[in-house]
């Protein structure tokens, strides 16, 4: 099912029935014929937000996990970040 689409206008001027079709689903918002932005609620925001915040854990955690694996040291990483040799 495709999201939603308000045009800006219809948004600012239909906004109850705008902020309600939001607690449904994302509902993309057009000016111009195109989209400039999605509206989504504050649950599914959240939702998005904690799973990015996880996703970012866990590739810094393999990150870490393959330099150590490679032999990077905190000493040795010191040193690269300030350009000695």
């Amino acid at each position: 099912m495709d999201p939603a689409t308000f045009s800006a206008n219809d948004a600012k001027t239909r906004f109850g029935e705008f902020i309600d079709r939001v607690q449904q689903g994302p509902v993309r918002v057009t000016r111009r014929d195109r989209v400039v932005g999605v509206m989504v609620s504050a649950e599914d925001y959240e939702a998005m937000r904690a799973f990015y915040a996880d996703r970012l854990q866990h590739t810094m955690a393999r990150m870490a996990e393959r330099a150590a694996e490679r032999g990077l040291t905190p000493q040795a990483l010191a040193r690269l970040l300030a350009d000695e040799s």
